[in-house]
């Protein structure tokens, strides 16, 4: 029986290398697979999965009118696998329609993404997947005090904490900082608003 994974982590913890191994590891077999992306996250080449270590594949943009299921069941070869990078930025009906590809079409679907946003508020998808995924797995990050981090902190320019504003803002390092709770914690109580 094919299942549905969940793998969630803060920002910057490898999520992208990960799926880009999991992957290679299927099409070195000779098996096919089938990639998706957000079409919001621009910040490399739209249309590609990449990684900050310097991997990269294209892969097929979605965006909140996408029909996944369609896409998936459309391709001349069936896919050994479906891969989902930022997955947070899927939505509730999406993450069914991948649930469905796993339970009724017997296709593995492997979803990467974060866990909350950068004040601690679950994204859509990630709630959606967080409730339906057969198996959650966390990719371990560290925040600079060694504990594991498992928050996202927006910045500003200055690297100053920044409290409020919309829940999708795109960007890497430069805008993130992963952090364990505590620290993530005491940056917001000083962060501007």
């Amino acid at each position: 029986m094919a299942k549905l994974y969940f793998y969630y982590a803060s920002m910057n913890a490898g999520k992208s290398t990960t799926l880009l191994q999991a992957d290679f590891n299927y099409r070195e077999r000779g098996m096919a697979t089938l990639l998706f992306t957000a079409a919001i996250d621009d910040r490399f080449a739209a249309g590609t999965i990449t990684s900050r270590i310097g991997l990269e594949r294209a892969a097929t943009c979605f965006d909140v009118a996408t029909d996944l299921a369609a896409i998936t069941l459309a391709e001349t070869t069936k896919p050994a696998c479906v891969l989902v990078d930022e997955a947070q930025f899927l939505t509730a009906a999406q993450v069914d329609q991948l649930a469905a590809i796993a339970d009724t079409h017997g296709i593995p679907v492997l979803a990467y993404g974060l866990r909350t946003d950068f004040q601690g508020k679950l994204f859509e998808g990630s709630a959606r997947l967080l409730a339906l995924a057969d198996s959650l797995v966390e990719i371990k990050s560290v925040c600079h005090c060694g504990r594991k981090a498992t928050m996202n902190l927006r910045v500003d320019g200055a690297g100053q904490a920044i409290a409020a504003g919309a829940q999708t803002e795109i960007g890497g390092e430069e805008r993130y900082v992963a952090m364990c709770r505590r620290h993530f914690t005491d940056a917001l109580a000083g962060a501007r608003g």
